[in-house]
């Protein structure tokens, strides 16, 4: 039997943060695999704490951990502390957002499990019936997948997806210094470095627009680049 640590970061999710736990529940995995979900608050300012312990409370028989930050510190921040409460022998992020869909677990599990892989990535441009909301989030991430290619010999389309799911031992072993959503290129570099072949498997995506609280901007994009160069030339993994 295997775990999946499901990681959530979260930050003023209101709205959604029940409806994807519900959606984490309906969905069935393999057998040999069962599921562990770390919500991880990130200091939210509206109801999203008393929507997750209402979640937590009407649903005992599932296995969720709640950790509410003293502040609000990134997602990146969110991430590493997920990681180190994560006892599952699979780990994948999960936005607290509806633009994944959980069932897609079902199509990046089996690379990990079998042993072939330890880092597989869900990509929103290999399936090309989705849909983008706004050009510049398309063309960005094609701009930093090129250069995380370039610069790391791997061949993704979709560098930046949420959709990243890993052998827990490997992740856990990286040390990680990523705060906010530097968090995708830094892993991409390091995971890279160690000498992973990342694999990608086409998922589904619902873009959510800026309006309904879509919080990625333009330098963050930026910051991405930026990231990958620096691992690439100037900062060495630690030993």
């Amino acid at each position: 039997m295997s775990t999946l640590s499901i990681l959530i970061p979260a930050y003023n999710e209101e709205k959604t943060i029940s409806i994807i736990l519900g959606k984490i529940k309906n969905t069935i995995l393999s057998e040999c695999v069962s599921k562990e979900i770390i919500v991880v608050d990130d200091h939210s300012t509206d109801s999203t704490p008393e929507k997750v312990k209402n979640f937590i409370s009407s649903h005992p028989e599932m296995c969720i951990k709640y950790i509410r930050l003293d502040k609000n510190a990134g997602k990146g921040y969110a991430l590493r502390t997920a990681i180190n409460h994560s006892t599952g022998d699979i780990i994948i992020i999960q936005d607290a957002d509806l633009e994944y869909n959980p069932d897609d677990y079902n199509l990046l599990l089996p690379y990990i499990l079998s042993g072939e892989y330890q880092v597989v990535y869900g990509s929103r441009f290999l399936y090309k019936k989705n849909r983008h909301s706004y050009q510049r989030f398309y063309w960005g991430g094609q701009l930093v997948s090129w250069i995380a290619n370039i610069l790391y010999s791997q061949h993704l389309t979709d560098e930046p997806t949420c959709y990243k799911m890993f052998d827990a031992t490997l992740l856990k072993s990286i040390p990680l210094q990523c705060v906010g959503f530097e968090f995708c290129p830094e892993i991409t570099a390091k995971v890279s470095k160690l000498g992973c072949k990342i694999k990608e498997i086409p998922i589904h995506y619902y873009p959510r627009s800026i309006e309904e609280g879509k919080k990625i901007q333009w330098y963050d994009g930026v910051e991405a680049i930026w990231t990958l160069l620096r691992y690439r030339f100037w900062r060495p993994i630690p030993a």
